[in-house]
């Protein structure tokens, strides 16, 4: 049974991403540090449907499982920049894979807290690597971000664009992390994949996500703040391809890629499409059945107006194919929102 430690467990991608390998057969080991971005019930929430306790999670050590998942789950809260206890998970574990998605997000939170994106971004990132160098992990899958595209004015985005202008420095560490993932693979010929992920949506999302506030304010009578007028795309990908795309990624074989020395890939993975975010809106509205109150607003330090993947390499070497409309994905969100929440 291969390995696999996924950091960020507890958010969003992170829980889905553990729920599928756990399914499939894979041990998982989780660690998160549950910081408080964002409410941490929900992060516990997630970590309660893999099967952990709350209680258990919110200490500082290793906990194992329930019987629901025992032997294929273990969670570990920490800092991925902890350099003392990090190496010993390695060490203990053993792993084949890693998928490094822990890391602070959000692009406008980055412009008010800057530290706490050095020490994740950077800091956690290279620690992390360190430990895939000195235990000879197979395939090192790590998170990057559509916001390395900056002010690019190519659509759709492609990998071979210049991304030298990052306008957050959120993209900036984002930029960063693919940096030093080249960097490790033409030193020591570790194969490294970044993932360029655009607008990720669906249930037990992030709460600071534009459709989760959209939803939240129209659900309790608020106006919902519309950026740049609504002159707004993105190329809105659902939960279920982004984790079908990963999953492709982990299972796919290396040969190849080992044989040609190609040690590092960095792909985009999103819907291969851009959409207005009125249409977006319009699906919230009709899901919720209300018709939200809309306070038309400025551009955002750090926002882009458009955003749209080009997929082709992902499709050409995984043969990845993003299928979820924006009619059954937001319906699945809100389903999930009205339920959690209790919203009749």
């Amino acid at each position: 049974m291969n390995r696999i430690l996924v950091t960020g467990a507890a958010g969003f991608i992170g829980y889905h991403l553990c729920k599928s390998l756990i399914s499939k057969g894979f041990f998982v080991v989780g660690i998160d540090n549950i910081n408080n971005y964002y409410d941490v019930r929900l992060k516990y929430n997630r970590l309660e449907e893999l099967g952990i306790d709350k209680n258990c999670a919110s200490q500082f050590h290793e906990v194992v499982a329930s019987s629901k998942f025992i032997n294929s789950f273990s969670f570990i809260r920490m800092n991925i920049e902890d350099r003392k206890s990090l190496p010993k998970i390695f060490k203990n574990y053993k792993f084949d894979v890693v998928c490094n998605l822990a890391a602070q997000a959000g692009v406008r939170y980055s412009i008010e807290n800057p530290e706490a994106y050095i020490d994740s971004n950077i800091v956690g990132f290279l620690n992390v690597m360190e430990c895939c160098r000195n235990n000879k992990i197979k395939h090192f899958i790590y998170a990057s971000s559509s916001s390395v595209y900056g002010l690019n004015n190519e659509i759709p985005f492609k990998v071979t664009d210049n991304v030298e202008s990052p306008i957050s420095l959120y993209a900036a560490t984002k930029k960063s992390n693919e940096l030093i993932a080249h960097s490790y693979s033409h030193l020591y010929k570790i194969p490294t994949t970044g993932l360029r992920f655009f607008t990720v949506y669906g249930p037990w999302g992030r709460p600071d996500m534009a459709y989760f506030l959209f939803a939240d304010a129209i659900v309790n009578n608020r106006p919902i703040n519309v950026f740049n007028n609504g002159n707004m795309e993105r190329d809105f990908t659902f939960i279920s391809d982004i984790i079908d795309g990963i999953l492709k990624i982990v299972i796919g074989p290396l040969k190849d890629r080992l044989i040609n020395e190609k040690y590092y890939k960095i792909y985009n993975i999103g819907n291969n499409k851009s959409i207005k975010l009125s249409d977006f809106i319009d699906e919230i509205e009709k899901n919720l059945s209300i018709k939200s109150a809309k306070n038309m607003m400025a551009m955002q330090p750090g926002d882009v107006v458009k955003t749209w993947a080009n997929v082709d390499q992902l499709i050409a070497d995984y043969d990845y194919s993003p299928n979820t409309t924006i009619n059954f994905g937001v319906e699945q969100f809100i389903k999930w929102y009205k339920e959690y929440f209790n919203v009749h």
